[in-house]
């Protein structure tokens, strides 16, 4: 039985995934196979007619119509080789990852699209909903940015929340620019120690993640929480909690860890720790990523600000 590959555009009403869709129908990939479109969300903007002669729309009107015996029946009446699913911006995908696909229907790739200037609206309001797509996304389009919005989605630091997506800031006049200008280091790399503050541990655990090349060999001394691994057992990763979004949102940071000492500390317990960081394979990173041999570790008091935002 052959794979179906399916493709999600997700994002709230207005977002612009209409048109994003119309654009694959009309000039995509949507022109080399048949396709079945699948439309969970009734907005302004409609399908264009005249790029709809190799695709087949269905309309869905409920969360649940996405299940595996309803979408085989659609495999079975229809002939199409890919499925676009337009996803209601009010419905958690949660259910749509536990078992919404049929066997041989492959999730091939997440495509979120925000309206730039209600973002903070939504996210205020209804953070857990916008926060799972673009935890989830490999593509992250924000609409009708402005200079001051562009400013403002940066300031945030997504890269926090999905360090995998593409992400782009699409500006009024149709031109879009990458989230993330440069690849500078927000941190002096020349220091013999590189001290991390309190406020910047969000800014720098990005960094460490994104490039852990760049820390290969280097001395940081910094504040962490105590963590030991329950999924890997035996295993210290300490770290920070951040609010990556909202109050609802919080999450914890770490990195692996390895130093005999660490084994004197209970979870959230406060340590002050000077590391060498190197780069190494580990199963929790699922290839290489960033390793902290622990040099020096004492007791500390808590930072200022518990926890990390941005």
């Amino acid at each position: 039985m052959a794979d179906i590959p399916v493709y999600l555009v997700a994002g709230f009403l207005d977002a612009g995934k209409t048109n994003f869709i119309n654009g694959i129908l009309e000039d995509g990939f949507a022109r080399e196979d048949p396709t079945l479109l699948i439309c969970c969300e009734e907005g302004e903007e409609e399908y264009n007619p005249n790029a709809l002669d190799n695709v087949t729309v269905i309309n869905f009107e409920d969360a649940s119509q996405l299940n595996p015996s309803n979408l085989k029946a659609l495999e079975k009446k229809y002939s199409f080789r890919q499925v676009i699913i337009e996803y209601n911006g009010m419905w958690s995908l949660r259910p749509f990852y536990e078992g919404a696909l049929p066997t041989n229907w492959v999730l091939y790739q997440i495509m979120t699209f925000v309206y730039a200037p209600t973002f903070e609206l939504y996210a205020a309001n209804m953070g857990q909903l916008m926060m799972e797509k673009i935890m989830n996304t490999d593509l992250l389009v924000f609409n009708r940015c402005t200079a001051q919005l562009r400013e403002s989605l940066r300031s945030r630091n997504l890269r926090m929340v999905n360090r995998q997506a593409e992400i782009y800031l699409e500006n009024e006049d149709g031109t879009s620019e990458d989230y993330q200008l440069g690849d500078e280091s927000p941190f002096d790399l020349d220091q013999p120690v590189i001290d991390i503050p309190d406020n910047d541990f969000g800014v720098w655990y990005v960094d460490v993640m994104d490039h852990p090349d760049r820390y290969d060999g280097k001395t940081i001394h910094t504040k962490l929480v105590m963590c030991h691994s329950k999924k890997y057992p035996g295993v210290h990763c300490p770290g920070r909690f951040a609010m990556i979004c909202c109050e609802n949102d919080i999450q914890f940071l770490g990195l692996i860890a390895r130093g005999e000492m660490l084994d004197d500390y209970e979870n959230r317990d406060w340590l002050e720790v000077t590391a060498k960081m190197s780069l190494e394979d580990h199963s929790a990173y699922q290839g290489k990523g960033p390793v902290m041999k622990i040099l020096t570790a004492a007791p500390c008091e808590k930072a200022a600000q518990e926890v990390v935002s941005f």
